[in-house]
């Protein structure tokens, strides 16, 4: 959590998929059952050790993301715990039949792990962004949706899910975030943490852009305008009563995301407002195919600088 003497800016930053091999390595430790599989991408997903450690049960099916969701989800029938490790942008995309068919469908113990989601890749491309995952994944019957902001929350989402029967999708960054929560921070899916009290306005964010609300808020703060910033990892099942008291006791809402602004956390969120309490709505994220360029780049194109993100929530007042 940040105080004004604490800025989430000079924060040091961490890559999350460092938090998601040490929490699998620590599962598998204490599970027979966990393990991995991946489409050639033990690089990209740091599980070297692992496979050091567990060589078998790290399950390797090549570049063939449709045969490694059906590989897990047969491991799933098999007693195992599958956790699938891919870029989001090839797993979501490349398998989104058999993760609809094989896992969401027919409720199988598979947790998929979408590395490297949103704009991470940046430099190579619209291939490469991942900015769909989260709307595709929300429309799937059976599927959890968590998008963690930082390596605590990262490891402790890889816990509850290794605990919790039934399908799950995490995203991990490896755009480097600051910590954001302390170390004995427990994950439950469903419930939004109020990171900063606030009730002039409301950032809704999570994932790679969550320190960056918290950071538009400081600067807010300083003109005088007290921000309520909501996490909210978890987009499916979302907490509607985090987001229906701050439709009733703000100004409005601003949500932020490393994703497509159409049926993401920003959907998620416009559509329980509008059923429950009608208020002004910002949605903030990606409303195209977006460019090649680094990660920072594209997202400060798209608003989401702190200073962006700030500036949505004045506009937002300003029409109150």
């Amino acid at each position: 959590m940040t105080s004004p003497q604490d800025s989430i800016v000079d924060r040091p930053r961490f890559d999350c998929r460092n938090a998601y091999v040490k929490a699998l390595a620590d599962l598998a430790q204490e599970d027979h059952r966990i393990v991995g599989v991946v489409n050639d991408s033990v690089g990209s997903s740091k599980l070297d050790a692992f496979k050091k450690a567990f060589p078998d049960r790290l399950i390797n099916v090549g570049i063939a993301e449709q045969d490694m969701v059906g590989v897990a989800a047969g491991l799933a029938n098999g007693g195992r715990i599958p956790f699938v490790s891919a870029a989001s942008s090839f797993l979501t995309a490349r398998a989104l039949e058999q993760i609809k068919a094989d896992v969401a469908y027919s409720n199988r113990n598979v947790k998929l792990c979408g590395m490297s989601p949103g704009m991470a890749y940046g430099e190579l491309g619209p291939t490469h962004h991942s900015i769909e995952d989260i709307a595709w994944l929300r429309a799937l019957d059976n599927m959890t949706v968590i998008v963690p902001a930082d390596p605590v929350e990262t490891a402790a989402a890889m816990r509850w899910a290794a605990a919790t029967d039934g399908p799950a999708f995490i995203r991990v960054s490896r755009m480097s975030v600051p910590e954001i929560y302390p170390e004995d921070y427990e994950f439950v899916p469903g419930k939004a943490i109020t990171v900063r009290e606030g009730d002039d306005v409301t950032l809704i964010s999570n994932g790679t852009v969550l320190w960056r609300a918290l950071a538009a808020a400081e600067q807010l703060a300083a003109e005088g305008i007290n921000t309520r910033v909501i996490s909210m990892p978890t987009v499916k099942p979302l907490d509607t009563d985090a987001v229906l008291a701050a439709a009733r006791e703000t100004a409005g809402i601003v949500t932020a995301e490393e994703a497509t602004t159409a049926g993401s956390l920003g959907g998620a969120v416009a559509e329980t407002v509008v059923a429950g309490h009608p208020t002004r709505v910002t949605i903030l994220g990606v409303p195209e195919f977006a460019p090649t360029g680094s990660a920072g780049f594209l997202l400060d194109r798209y608003g989401m600088s702190p200073s962006g993100i700030a500036e949505s929530a004045r506009a937002l007042i300003q029409q109150h």
